[in-house]
C-alpha cells in the first residue's frame, strides 16, 4: 500500500506524466500537425493547429525523477488540446537531464523555440508557461531571455531561487531527523547522507512512513510547521530528500548551511534550535548553485502565477517569495497573481491553464508593438 501512495505521489509530481492517453499520438485525420525528434538529448514535440494564430506556448514541464522511463515519441500533455484548439502551437521538451534539471531545461526550450521560430519567422507572440518546478523554468528563462518572450505563465510553480529552496528542503529533512531520531530503515547519517541519495525511493518513504506513525504528536508537530496535512507528510518528505540529494549532486557537494539559522514554529523552538543538526555548505557548491538557480525577481516581460489550494508540494509559505524579489527589483507591475483553483499539486483544468495564457495574449494584443521583437505578421 505504501509503495502505491509512493507512485501516486511521483505520478502526480511529474507534470510531464499528466497527459491523456489521445495525446500520445494524434488521429491520421486530426486538424493538428505533430512534428517529434531529439534535439542535443533532449527529446521534443511541437503541436501545430491547422488555424494557427501565431503564437506559440513552449511548455515547460515539472520534476522527473531519474530512472523514470521516457516514452518515445515524446508525448503531449494534459492541456496541448485546449491550447491548440484555441490556435496556439504548442512546444515541449523533456529535457536532456532528469532531476531537478532547471538550467538544462532552460537551455533545451531555448535551443526549441529558437528552431520553432526558424521554420516559423511569422511567430507574433512567444509565451512560456511552467508547472511546478517547471514554474522555475518558465521564470528563469524569462529573466535570462526576455527578449525572446512576450511573457510568461507559472502555476503551481516552484517559483524559489536555489538558495532558498535548497534551504527548504534541508528544514524539512534536519527537522525530520530531530523529531524521528534513530528512523529504523533509514542511514546512520540520516536524509541529507550519500548513502540515502543511493537509496531506492520505494523503501526511503515506506522507513519515513513507518517513522512517523511511532510518535503521532511529533508529526503533527512537524506536519504544522511544514503546512501539511498529517497524512501528506511522508510523501514531501521523501520528495524533499530527492530535491536535495539533486541538488547536493548538481553542486559537487552540500550547498546550503544552517549554521546561523534561527528556527521557529517547532513546538519547544529553544529545544529545537539547541538539538536539530547543524550543517555548514560547501563554498563551491553554495556558489554553484546560486549561479545556476538564481532568480532575481528583475522582469523585463509579463509574468502570471497561479498556485492550487491545499498543495503539499507547494504549499502557501512559498507563495510570496517570488512577489517580495519583484517588488525589491522595482519590476512588481510585470507580475500578476491569479486566485488559487483546484486541490493538490497542479490540479488545473485546461481552461484553466488557457485563461492563464489568452490572459498574456490579449493584454499583447491591446499593447501596441507587443510582439517578441523577432517577427512581425502583416
Amino acid at each position: 500500500m505504501r509503495n502505491a501512495r509512493w507512485l501516486s505521489l511521483y505520478l502526480g509530481l511529474c507534470t510531464a506524466l499528466l497527459l491523456p492517453p489521445a495525446w500520445s499520438r494524434p488521429p491520421a485525420d486530426s486538424p493538428i500537425r505533430t512534428e517529434t525528434g531529439t534535439l542535443q538529448g533532449a527529446p521534443w514535440r511541437v503541436d501545430m493547429p491547422a488555424h494557427w494564430n501565431g503564437e506559440l506556448v513552449v511548455y515547460a514541464h515539472g520534476f522527473e525523477p531519474i530512472g523514470t522511463p521516457r516514452p518515445d515519441p515524446w508525448p503531449g500533455n494534459a492541456w496541448t488540446e485546449a491550447l491548440t484548439e484555441a490556435g496556439y502551437a504548442v512546444a515541449q521538451s523533456g529535457y536532456s537531464s532528469q532531476g531537478w534539471a532547471v538550467t538544462d531545461a532552460i537551455a533545451d526550450l531555448e535551443r526549441l523555440r529558437a528552431r520553432f521560430v526558424a521554420q516559423h519567422p511569422d511567430t507574433r507572440h512567444s509565451w512560456i508557461i511552467g508547472f511546478s518546478m517547471g514554474g522555475a523554468v518558465a521564470i528563469g528563462t524569462l529573466e535570462r531571455l526576455p527578449q525572446h518572450y512576450s511573457g510568461g505563465v507559472s502555476m503551481c510553480g516552484a517559483n524559489l531561487p536555489g538558495d532558498v529552496l535548497a534551504a527548504e528542503m534541508l528544514t524539512s529533512l534536519v527537522a525530520f531527523e530531530y523529531f524521528f531520531p534513530d528512523a529504523k530503515g533509514l542511514p546512520e547519517g540520516g536524509l541529507i547522507s550519500p548513502a540515502a541519495a543511493a537509496m531506492p525511493q520505494g523503501e526511503t518513504y515506506d522507513a519515513i512512513a513507518a517513522a512517523i506513525e511511532t510518535n503521532p504528536v511529533a508529526a503533527a508537530t512537524l506536519a504544522r510547521r511544514l503546512e501539511l496535512k498529517p497524512d501528506e507528510l511522508a510523501g514531501t518528505i521523501s520528495l524533499h530528500t530527492l530535491v536535495f540529494q539533486q541538488l547536493v549532486k548538481r553542486s559537487g557537494g552540500v550547498p546550503v548551511s544552517n549554521q546561523k539559522t534561527v528556527y521557529s514554529g517547532f513546538g519547544d523552538d529553544k529545544a529545537f534550535n539547541v538539538g536539530v543538526r547543524r550543517v555548514s555548505a560547501v563554498p563551491s557548491a553554495e556558489r554553484k548553485l546560486a549561479r545556476g538557480l538564481a532568480l532575481t525577481g528583475a522582469l523585463q516581460k509579463p509574468l502570471v502565477l497561479q498556485y492550487n489550494l491545499d498543495d503539499p508540494s507547494v504549499t502557501p509559505r512559498f507563495e510570496p517569495i517570488y512577489p517580495a524579489l519583484a517588488r525589491k527589483a522595482g519590476a512588481a507591475s510585470q507580475l500578476a497573481q491569479l486566485p488559487p483553483v483546484g486541490s493538490g499539486h497542479c490540479q488545473f483544468t485546461p481552461q484553466q491553464v488557457l485563461a492563464a495564457v489568452a490572459m498574456q495574449s490579449a493584454a499583447a494584443q491591446a499593447t501596441p508593438g507587443g510582439s517578441t521583437g523577432e517577427a512581425q505578421r502583416p
